[in-house]
């Protein structure tokens, strides 16, 4: 592979939207929704088209983009679970670079707390702030989930306070509440009141206000290099949007449901446990699509106008120059397909996400504009900043592949990753209640190929969908036949789960060079099985 020295500051701007489907972009195939100025960077850059996260639940999904690691690797499987103090991240690697780390939005880290009293660190000191907000510098920390009785005093509050926005809970009662014909106030949280309008001038919601603080960002960054991530909460719910936004599409617009009748009669405890969910049976209402839809659009439809005025400071400022741009998402959205809501499974409404990555060096010219089908991991950023920035490879604490060698065109695809992962930990869910089965054993592992989607549940038989044959996941064929050939394709996906877990996964504190210079020596000083003074190693 070709190596790099940056000439000059290099800088990355990685976008992450929240809860955001990779069909639900123009660049990616979506007839109603037009999302111009997101299409312009996959002109100037690469679509991945076979992107997907390494859990499709926020807080895992995200832990892992943030360590470059397997969710079993870190720890921190489900939204509230901390990651533990000492691991890695992201931003502990660009620092030894001299880069800055900051965020400006969500990470929807829980800090190890317990763990940094047992090791006395003050969660205010420097490194502190570093350990607790997963190793950012917080420019602005905001998950975007401010229900009074959960965070009463986010820092958004204050901003729309100051432009005049009056009320103890601006937040929850001007921008993700509506008023209604008869003049009341209804909250966004309710999936019926989706198609009022957020009672909150549009320019002050929640997008642009954080498109505001990565501009001012980058207006005061200096000359040192950073890395700026980016971080809506939108388009996950609360489904509520401002004018004009709010009725930009309407019934029209609504693609089909992606589902069959069949998935209801499913045999199998887990998917079976889900779709009795409450929130499977909301969305499985056709009632409940024609008001969520239209708004999860226009959402979808202010980022991408955010994404124009965020690019065209960019231009004036000439940072495409030398800044790489990543869009991207933490996870999709079912909306309805497959008879679900959320996020909580692994058909690709769910774990399957958009992924742009524009980058600014000459050597990327001859992609500028392509699409790669090969398969990458959200883990897969990590690597490919680290070596952005011109730092070494770090396998044994990096789980993903650096992705520049297809950025640049060299990739090649017969040694590129056969497999990919990802992993579910449902032990908090109402699902595990429904099955009965125990907290160790509620985990989904789900493994894909260039063909198959294979997804092991502990305790259960697998699932498994040929997305050649059946692209839109709808037969499950280890429920709907008996079929001897099933058996080859289902032993490949065992023995590929059971390498992937077998491998090394925590041994983060010696690098391989140090293993290697280790490899048939003993220490100084230490004689094992030496007769005396005259017997020599050969």
């Amino acid at each position: 592979m070709t190596s790099f020295e940056p000439s000059g500051p290099m800088n990355v701007l990685w976008i992450m939207a929240d809860q955001l489907r990779w069909d639900y972009l123009s660049c990616y195939g979506h007839p109603h929704l037009n999302t111009p100025h997101i299409d312009s960077l996959a002109a100037r850059g690469v679509r991945f088209d076979n992107a997907y996260v390494q859990s499709p639940i926020c807080g895992p999904s995200r832990m892992s983009s943030y360590t470059g690691r397997y969710c079993h690797s870190h720890g921190s499987t489900w939204n509230g679970f901390p990651l533990r103090v000492g691991e890695p991240t992201l931003g502990d690697h660009l620092r030894k670079q001299g880069v800055r780390p900051v965020l400006v939005g969500k990470t929807h880290m829980t800090v190890d707390a317990e763990g940094m009293e047992w090791l006395g660190i003050n969660q205010t000191t420097e490194i502190g702030v570093r350990i607790s907000e997963c190793g950012f510098e917080p420019f602005e920390r905001d998950d975007g989930l401010h229900p009074p009785e959960y965070d009463p005093h986010p820092p958004y509050n204050d901003y729309l306070r100051s432009k005049g926005i009056a009320g103890e809970h601006p937040w929850h009662d001007r921008a993700n509440a509506g008023i209604d014909e008869a003049g009341e106030r209804k909250s966004g949280w309710y999936l019926k009141y989706s198609n009022l309008p957020a009672d909150i001038p549009e320019e002050l919601s929640e997008t642009p206000y954080m498109t505001t603080r990565a501009i001012e960002f980058m207006e005061n960054a200096g000359d040192e290099p950073w890395l700026c991530h980016l971080s809506f909460i939108k388009p996950h719910w609360p489904y509520i949007v401002p004018a004009p936004y709010h009725d930009m599409y309407g019934p029209e617009q609504i693609l089909p449901p992606v589902r069959d009748d069949r998935e209801l009669e499913t045999d199998h405890p887990v998917f079976k446990a889900f779709l009795e969910s409450r929130i499977c049976r909301t969305f499985a209402r056709d009632e409940v699509r024609e008001r969520v839809i239209p708004a999860y659009m226009g959402l979808i439809k202010q980022i991408d106008d955010q994404m124009g005025r965020l690019f065209s400071f960019m231009e004036e400022r000439n940072l495409f120059d030398n800044t790489m741009i990543v869009f991207t998402s933490d996870h999709g959205d079912y909306l309805g397909d497959h008879w679900m809501g959320e996020k909580d499974l692994f058909h690709d409404q769910s774990v399957k996400v958009p992924l742009i990555i524009y980058d600014p060096r000459s050597q990327a010219n001859a992609t500028r504009g392509t699409s790669c089908d090969l398969l990458v991991e959200s883990i897969d950023l990590a690597p490919t900043f680290q070596s952005f920035f011109g730092g070494p490879p770090l396998p044994h604490i990096l789980e993903g592949r650096d992705l520049t060698p297809i950025l640049i065109g060299e990739a090649d695809a017969n040694t590129w990753r056969t497999f990919l992962f990802s992993e579910y930990d449902y032990a908090v869910k109402e699902a595990r209640a429904r099955i009965g089965n125990a907290q160790e054993d509620a985990r989904l592992v789900m493994i894909r190929d260039a063909r198959y989607k294979y997804i092991h549940a502990e305790g259960f038989r697998p699932m498994l969908f040929d997305l050649q044959e059946d692209p839109d996941e709808l037969m499950d064929l280890c429920g709907m036949m008996d079929d001897p050939a099933l058996e080859t394709i289902k032993l490949r996906f065992s023995d590929a789960l059971s390498h992937w877990a077998r491998r090394h996964h925590n041994r983060i504190t010696m690098p391989p060079e140090a293993i290697e210079a280790r490899t048939g020596h003993e220490p100084p000083g230490i004689l094992i099985g030496v007769w005396d003074e005259t017997d020599r190693r050969s």
